[in-house]
């Protein structure tokens, strides 16, 4: 078996990290914002011998990404990405935080300075039972934003078509889009169909 191969251990990663994976090319450089327990960072050192880089705020996270031997850095995703150089990376990935920044613009711009290709996932606020919710009065509170309206740390959500333009605006190229709902890959009408969303995309700093 090919050491980029499946293997039983994958079956540790979710299925929308497993696809962001498969995005990123072997023994190629990665960062990640926003890390977690450095999953992600740990499946792409092990199955596709990556030089990984994770970002964490968070004391536990920072510990658990020590304890799977992934490089991590203690920063707040707020004060920017100054520290790294233009094109630095290869990929850079922010998953399912998004839409906990404050200023979204300034985190895909640089995003796009410091990588030649970006990852990011989100709730997709435009699956069809959040309309509903707020048909009758209320705002929606799902698996993917578990959240009541006043402790949510969800303060920019987005539809697909939200994103797509935005993107279009920061001149940033889709390359590929996933989109899911309970870990199982949505393929017929994303849009309204699907709780999260997944995209690759090219830098316009890439000729």
């Amino acid at each position: 078996m090919s050491q980029y191969e499946t293997t039983p251990n994958q079956s540790k990663v979710r299925p929308d990290l497993l696809k962001i994976a498969s995005w990123i090319e072997p023994s190629s450089t990665v960062l990640d914002l926003g890390c977690g327990d450095g999953v992600l960072l740990e499946h792409l050192q092990n199955h596709k011998d990556c030089r990984v880089l994770g970002v964490e705020i968070v004391d536990e996270h920072v510990i658990r990404c020590i304890d799977k031997g992934v490089n991590v850095i203690q920063q707040n995703l707020e004060e920017g990405l100054a520290l790294f150089e233009p094109q630095q990376f290869d990929t850079v990935v922010l998953s399912q935080t998004l839409q906990s920044m404050h200023n979204t613009e300034h985190i895909l711009r640089e995003m796009a300075r410091v990588a030649r290709f970006g990852i990011v996932s989100f709730p997709n606020f435009g699956y069809w039972p959040h309309g509903w919710s707020i048909l009758r009065g209320k705002m929606p509170v799902t698996g993917q934003m578990p959240y009541e309206w006043y402790n949510t740390p969800n303060i920019h959500l987005c539809t697909l078509k939200d994103f797509e333009k935005l993107a279009q605006k920061l001149g940033l190229k889709i390359l590929a889009r996933a989109t899911f709902n309970e870990g199982n890959e949505v393929n017929f009408l994303p849009g309204w169909r699907s709780t999260l969303a997944v995209y690759h995309f090219q830098s316009s700093a890439v000729a």
